[in-house]
């Protein structure tokens, strides 16, 4: 289904039986056709097994066999860690260690085909960022080699820890391990569709047929409302009015809400109702981290509800270099707002840390990196000269 909706979407069919013969896995061959699915139009890609693989593979061969392909390195890399993903459900749902899973001879290799075929079809789109609503998981049972399994079966129950997935439509399996592990490699974050402008729309096809549910995947391409060099992403806004909280605990629950995940927190005074002077604890959460952010709300406060907004931030695409002062190494995160003007900030952390330990003030740590970014990127501009 995510090879069908890729080639529907726009990528060039012969380029991804070009790429995928990178793998160097002789024994199949990749159909298209055009069907319905209810009252959708939708494409097939149909994964032909001519030759069987003559043995289960490991994980760890699968690796080498990815490492040793002709694929991009990104590809590898990104097919690399869906396997990976792969791998830990199934050892999870089967109670033995990831690397001494193996997948079945026919199974595996159409798995090569859907997870480096996907990979690859948003490697050609030059897909940037993912985002996916919540998985429809399916009803029921399933058969499997093991016998009869509930729907979700255990591997895509394990991979569903942290998502937001349900059960509607025709009782049967609507997400296989291999989709999902596929997904949640390459999406950023799962929830309702973000403000986006789309340039195509695919329809992929899954084998079955059942009536009344057009069973597709469908996919947006778009490009971003955000200007050129910016990224936009959707996150939580979480607040609670606080009025009966002894105030030495703030400094915990800070602490708390950053380590389940906060992008950010604030405390801002306010007078609340009878002139009692209160907090307003507010949060910016990734909606993945909302639960265990909600937690620490009503574990470690007083507060009997919250307030939840979903808002849209654009922000500055961020990056990390290290350089060397007295005592140490800092961090510096730099933020590029177009190709003249640069944003960059030493780590305060890490020049507290050194502070501390050479019993110096951190202010002239804090100088010091920046004067020693600074001349880094002087030698970098007078290199390329």
């Amino acid at each position: 289904m995510v090879l069908g909706a890729l080639v529907d979407l726009g990528v060039p069919f012969s380029q991804l039986v070009k790429g995928l013969h990178g793998l160097r896995l002789p024994g199949f061959t990749l159909k298209k056709r055009h069907v319905h699915r209810g009252a959708v139009h939708a494409t097939k890609v149909d994964v032909v097994i001519r030759k069987e693989l003559h043995s289960p593979l490991s994980l760890g061969r699968i690796q080498r066999i990815l490492t040793a392909s002709r694929l991009p390195e990104s590809v590898k890399q990104q097919s690399r860690a869906v396997f990976e993903r792969l791998a830990e459900a199934e050892g999870q749902a089967h109670r033995v260690a990831k690397a001494k899973v193996h997948f079945h001879e026919v199974s595996v290799l159409d798995s090569f085909v859907d997870i480096v075929g996907g990979v690859l079809g948003c490697h050609l789109l030059g897909v940037t960022r993912i985002t996916a609503s919540p998985v429809n998981v399916g009803s029921g049972t399933l058969r499997s080699m093991h016998g009869i399994l509930p729907v979700p079966g255990p591997a895509v129950a394990a991979l569903a820890k942290g998502i937001p997935i349900f059960s509607a439509g025709p009782k049967r399996e609507l997400t296989t391990p291999t989709g999902l592990a596929l997904l949640r490699t390459l999406t950023s974050e799962f929830g309702p569709m973000p403000a986006m402008t789309p340039t195509a729309i695919g329809y992929g096809a899954g084998d079955s047929d059942p009536a009344d549910w057009p069973n597709v995947l469908r996919l947006f391409l778009a490009r971003s409302n955000a200007r050129a060099g910016r990224e936009q992403d959707t996150v939580l806004r979480v607040e609670t009015n606080l009025d009966d909280v002894n105030p030495q605990i703030y400094e915990h629950v800070m602490e708390q809400l950053f380590a389940q995940g906060a992008l950010d927190a604030t405390l801002t005074p306010v007078i609340m109702k009878r002139g009692r002077p209160g907090i307003v604890v507010t949060c910016l959460v990734p909606p993945a981290k909302l639960d265990p952010v909600l937690d620490v709300l009503f574990k470690e406060t007083t507060a009997l509800g919250v307030r939840i907004q979903q808002v849209n931030r654009q922000t500055l695409p961020r990056r990390f270099v290290s350089v060397q002062v007295p005592g140490g190494s800092v961090r510096i995160k730099i933020a590029e707002a177009d190709t003249k003007k640069v944003k960059a900030a030493p780590e305060y952390l890490d020049c507290k840390r050194i502070a501390e330990r050479l019993g110096r003030p951190v202010k002239d740590v804090l100088e010091e990196a920046v004067v020693a970014y600074a001349r880094s990127r002087a030698v970098k501009s007078k290199d390329l000269l």
